[in-house]
């Protein structure tokens, strides 16, 4: 009988989440960021093995903040973890434990019985390891040292472990979408997030968080063979719009190139994008609009 379960997969920020679901899945399912706090929803990944499915869940970064949008990105990972079947939890080799993991920990206890500790970035010249391992036994006892792992997301080691840990942790089941499917992600969504990616990793320093982006149209156009879409790059303020357009234009063309070689190899069609900015005031205040931005 094969295995099939879904996994939330939960961290401190910047731990190397989206990277390693993007491993596992063979594709980009999740964008990626030297910026902390870069994925807003829960965002399914599929892995298809011989064994069976396994659906992973990618979380915001649990963190301790009082702003709300952080607060939001707090409660889209608590409610992915209530549902989760397992639990790949994931550490920074890199990095001390501090009283943020402390909190992570805290709100792992109640499903330690069904969670993997992955502790990645063991490519790292510095680590921690002796440090995590004492943390673990400290706070997370049931997690016993046999679904304790050692990896390596970016250079793709260790993960046939975990991967191969999980489904023996699984339950018997049916596949939970058709074999064909790596995500379940809307096309919008996801052409929204790329254009995010770009967006953010070529404005980390000037306001990472004080953008989203809003897919307004899509068309099939050349008998199916070229997509067009029109997506627009949001501010928070009217002053961040020149930044994102920078000087004669060559910020945004940027971000649009970047953007359309991601996406003409996700949709395998010739991709057209016309993008532009647009500023909706303090939109990191509005409840409605946040609700919509993280699925909940």
């Amino acid at each position: 009988m094969k295995k099939a379960a879904f996994v939330t997969v939960v961290g401190r920020p910047s731990v190397g989440k989206s990277t390693l679901v993007n491993r596992l899945c063979g594709a980009k399912v999740a964008i990626v960021s030297p910026v902390p706090q870069t994925t807003r929803n829960a965002i399914r990944g599929i892995v298809n093995r011989p064994e069976g499915q396994l659906v992973f869940t990618d979380t915001p970064g649990l963190h301790q903040s009082e702003r709300k949008l952080n607060r939001v990105l707090a409660g889209v990972a608590g409610r992915a973890l209530a549902g989760a079947e397992l639990v790949l939890y994931m550490l920074d080799a890199s990095r001390p434990t501090g009283s943020e993991e402390e909190a992570v920990a805290e709100s792992l206890a109640l499903y330690a019985g069904k969670t993997v500790a992955a502790v990645n970035k063991m490519d790292a010249r510095k680590l921690y390891t002796e440090d995590i391992r004492h943390f673990l036994r400290d706070k997370l006892p049931a997690i016993t040292t046999d679904r304790i792992f050692g990896i390596s997301a970016l250079k793709n080691e260790g993960i046939e472990e975990v991967l191969t840990c999980l489904f023996d942790m699984a339950e018997s089941g049916e596949a939970l979408y058709p074999q064909e499917y790596y995500t379940d992600q809307s096309p919008d969504f996801r052409i929204a997030e790329i254009i995010r990616e770009k967006a953010i990793n070529r404005l980390r320093q000037e306001l990472p968080h004080s953008l989203y982006v809003e897919v307004a149209d899509t068309e099939l156009r050349e008998e199916g063979s070229r997509l067009w879409i029109r997506a627009f790059i949001i501010t928070e303020r009217e002053s961040q719009k020149g930044m994102v357009v920078g000087r004669d234009g060559r910020m945004i063309k940027a971000i649009r190139e970047a953007a359309r070689i991601d996406l003409n190899r996700i949709f395998d069609l010739k991709v057209e994008l016309d993008l532009r900015v647009k500023t909706a005031h303090d939109w990191r205040h509005n409840d409605g609009l946040l609700r919509k931005l993280t699925g909940l």
